[in-house]
């Protein structure tokens, strides 16, 4: 790293420090007690109860209504749920320089918080496909294993902004990802399966809001450096989590067939990414920004128009005929 990039994360970590207070109130307001938070044994059937064959019968009636296409960005949804331990640990690199895991900084008890909140969507959504018997448990679980064992690299150059900024980003459209798949399962005749969702978007919805809330904050301190980071990342574009899902010389581009599959059913599209840049520039206030420092009419030239050609980028794409994934059971090839 340049000595100048040194600076500027030195001093972005000043400002991070300077809210620490603030984050460490937003555990207490947004995020909940885990006796107050549902579990996922909340939605799935009580394996100590007489009837549970019956509601794992019931389970598999309804799942079997859904649409391949469907199940299979569930799947990919689910994987990227389970890869948490690569982003608690990627944040924890970014603002947690106590390096101490039990501290009462606000930025390590939001980590913590975070996490395991986030901790039960993986759960709830990998209990909910095994049941369902719909998926090849054992290449679902291999994709977990490559992804985890790939890390993580969502390219923010080890800056706490740049990654403040990801997290408002990649929380949204986690959130808008859960509500469309809930709609599509809902529409197929999974009234459980929709409820699911819909539950996990409502937890990445509070988890949004603060981290767009931390991001006002450094607004307020640092516009200028806040702009930077802004416009960085989105240059470079967002990277989704679960990119390096490749599943070694088996598939390697099995994280485009899955966004593919997203992009086609509607769960999450190139039009969502305009959108969530036109709620970001608009929250944030970009265009009004004053007192800003030379190269800032460029950044926020570029940040305001950023969404018109990712939609103009939507008007033209095209999604292929059909794709081939594996994590059916019943290996059948995808035809849309």
């Amino acid at each position: 790293m340049l000595q100048n990039e040194l600076n500027e994360v030195s001093k972005n970590m000043e400002v991070i420090g300077m809210l620490k207070d603030f984050v460490g109130e937003t555990v207490n307001s947004s995020l909940l007690d885990p006796d107050d938070c549902w579990q996922p044994t909340d939605f799935l059937p009580d394996l100590t109860k007489e009837d549970a064959l019956d509601e794992i019968k019931k389970l598999r009636e309804r799942t079997a209504c859904i649409p391949d296409t469907v199940i299979t960005s569930l799947v990919g949804n689910m994987i990227t749920e389970e890869a948490l331990p690569s982003y608690q640990t990627y944040f924890n690199l970014m603002v947690n320089e106590e390096r101490e895991l039990t501290s009462e900084n606000g930025w390590v008890r939001w980590s913590r918080a975070w996490t395991a909140e986030e901790n039960r969507h993986g759960d709830l959504l990998n209990k909910y496909l095994y049941l369902s018997g719909r998926c090849d448990m054992k290449e679902v679980e291999q994709t977990i294993h490559r992804l985890i064992y790939n890390g993580f690299n969502p390219n923010t150059n080890h800056d706490p902004y740049q990654a403040i900024v990801y997290t408002s980003f990649q929380e949204r459209a986690t959130k808008i990802s859960h509500v469309n798949t809930g709609k599509l399962a809902d529409k197929a005749g999974d009234n459980t399966l929709s409820r699911i969702c819909k539950t996990i978007a409502g937890d990445e919805a509070r988890h949004e809001k603060a981290y767009k809330t931390f991001m006002s904050k450094i607004f307020e301190i640092d516009p200028n450096g806040a702009l930077h980071a802004f416009d960085q990342m989105m240059r470079k574009q967002i990277v989704m989590p679960a990119v390096l899902m490749v599943d070694g010389n088996k598939n390697p581009s099995i994280f485009t067939d899955f966004s593919a599959i997203t992009q086609k059913i509607g769960v999450y599209t190139t039009w969502d990414y305009a959108s969530i840049i036109d709620h970001l520039v608009a929250l944030w206030k970009i265009d009004s920004l004053t007192g800003l420092k030379d190269g800032a009419s460029k950044a926020q030239d570029y940040l305001c128009t950023l969404s018109a050609r990712y939609k103009r980028i939507a008007e033209r794409m095209k999604v292929p005929d059909d794709i081939s994934l594996s994590w059916l059971s019943n290996k059948t090839r995808l035809a849309f």
